[in-house]
């Protein structure tokens, strides 16, 4: 089962580097980005994370919560958001279920191995816990800007 835009996301629970269990249904009232990337400390994943960081304020302003989640564990995480100062909480899907939900785990070929992983991919979540947008197959460049736009629309 994919979800689809304009459908409701299920309640959803993850570790969270906050230390805390993060709940869908505890950030109701915000917009939510969800943004799954493959690997901590990779440089794709480190640029997606450091653009997140960089429009943070804008992203409050949008009433908008970012939320990165990876396969790593909370460990990993940790680590991962101190060394590159990250304002927002890593959430650790280590058994897959929420990678499950959207759809994010592919066939990728890695130096010529066709291994399963995490898709770049991001979604926008609106403050009643609705799908409204999706990027997949996701390039950083430039994305974090047009996924700040796209929470602005939503008001």
């Amino acid at each position: 089962m994919t979800l689809a835009i304009d459908s409701p996301v299920p309640a959803f629970e993850l570790p969270s580097t906050s230390g805390d269990l993060f709940r869908l249904t505890s950030a109701q009232g915000k917009h939510i980005v969800l943004y799954f990337y493959p690997k901590d400390d990779t440089p794709g994943c480190t640029l997606e994370g450091q653009g997140f960081t960089q429009h943070a304020a804008d992203f409050a302003k949008a009433n908008t919560v970012v939320l990165g989640i990876s396969r790593d564990d909370i460990v990993s995480h940790n680590k991962f958001k101190a060394k590159y100062g990250f304002s927002f909480e890593l959430l650790a899907d280590v058994d897959e279920k929420v990678c499950q939900l959207f759809d994010v785990i592919k066939e990728k070929n890695m130096y010529g191995r066709k291994v399963m992983g995490i898709e770049r991919s991001t979604f926008l979540i609106d403050r009643q816990g609705v799908l409204r947008k999706e990027w997949r197959k996701v390039k950083v460049d430039g994305h974090v800007e047009e996924v700040l736009e796209a929470a602005r629309a939503l008001g």
